[in-house]
């Protein structure tokens, strides 16, 4: 009775299996049939009830019909695997005829373009470009620059201080530090140092905690504050128009002497007086001066043989002028809406 319940399920199970259409009534068939309760294995568990004689010709048989329905089982799921990939192949299949989608170029974001443009003419006037850490050491960010640690003008930059002595820095000035220090007391020094600054401004449509800086330094004998004056106005000219004119304003900065702002006449109205220059007819751009003899001493300059200048800008404020953008913030919020009118700037 077995053998032959072995074999009525042999035909059930390869009948059951050819007639499957999808791989899930083929794994219901493998349960039903191969499962923990399925019929041969219950017929495989009571196999000890048999006589000596029948226990190897039904446990052979068995084996042989297990056997038998796993194959068959694996080639049919082989066959419905292979139907179903071509199935999906042929409802996904592309047209490469079709033409593809464009990406857009990308470019550079309007403050890289502003600072390559100042690096392109400066290169031009013979200066090299210098960069720093922005994790810098005190003694460079402000002692060498002539600002001790009791000195007052300290309170002016709020600054995110790591330790005592490690800060974010506050100016790209201690680039030029570490580089008259390089250059141990022997000029020409001719930089310029472009980089990112922090400080602990609360960010609104004119400030921002974390903004960039161009610095310029220029050491050698017998620099003028005349010297300065000609540089500048190369620079403003090339950056707002041919017909520009400059003014310089005595000011203070620690580690200048003497020290000027520089304005420009407004590029909107001519001088005239606009929304632009507030009325004046001038555009304050940025500040400058001569290096302190107490800056070139500390970098190992002898004061009374070597002279120079310095000047700082700000590339949002340029950016700002020359495009009419009223929020320095747009500058940092990565809207492509912002960015794409300057694609070509």
């Amino acid at each position: 009775m077995l053998k032959e319940k072995l074999l009525e399920l042999r035909q059930q199970a390869l009948s059951t299996i050819d007639s499957a259409d999808e791989l899930k009534a083929l794994q219901e068939a493998h349960v039903r049939f191969l499962g923990k309760k399925g019929p041969i294995t219950e017929i495989l568990k009571g196999m000890g009830k048999l006589s000596k004689e029948e226990r190897p010709v039904v446990g052979q048989l068995a084996n042989e019909v297990r056997q038998l329905i796993t194959a068959r089982i694996e080639e049919k799921r082989a066959d419905l695997e292979a139907r179903q990939l071509e199935m999906k192949l042929e409802s996904e299949k592309i047209d490469v005829t079709l033409p593809g989608r464009k990406t857009a170029p990308g470019s550079h974001h309007l403050l890289a373009s502003i600072i390559r443009e100042v690096e392109d003419l400066f290169i031009g006037l013979g200066f090299s470009i210098e960069e720093g850490p922005e994790v810098e050491q005190d003694y460079y960010n402000f002692e060498a620059l002539n600002l001790p640690k009791d000195h007052p003008a300290r309170d002016m930059q709020d600054s995110f201080y790591i330790t005592d002595d490690i800060l974010m820095r506050t100016h790209t000035s201690p680039v030029q530090a570490r580089t008259l220090e390089k250059h141990k007391g022997v000029g020409p020094v001719k930089v310029i140092c472009p980089g990112k600054v922090y400080r602990r401004d609360n960010d609104d449509a004119t400030h921002s905690h974390q903004f960039m800086q161009i610095e310029g330094l220029y050491v050698d004998h017998k620099v003028r504050l005349s010297d300065l004056k000609g540089i500048l106005t190369v620079f403003a000219k090339h950056m707002f128009g041919a017909d520009r004119e400059i003014r310089l304003r005595p000011s203070f900065f620690p580690f200048t002497e003497p020290s000027v702002e520089m304005d420009i006449s407004c590029f909107r109205c001519g001088g005239h007086g606009c929304n632009v220059c507030k009325g004046t007819g001038w555009i304050e751009i940025l500040g400058a001066g001569m290096v302190h003899p107490n800056v070139l001493r500390m970098s190992g300059f002898d004061p009374g043989e070597y002279t120079g200048f310095a000047f700082g800008m700000g590339p949002e404020r340029i950016a700002m002028l020359k495009y009419g953008i009223e929020d320095i913030r747009h500058f940092y919020t990565d809207d492509i809406r912002f960015l794409k009118q300057f694609y070509r700037a």
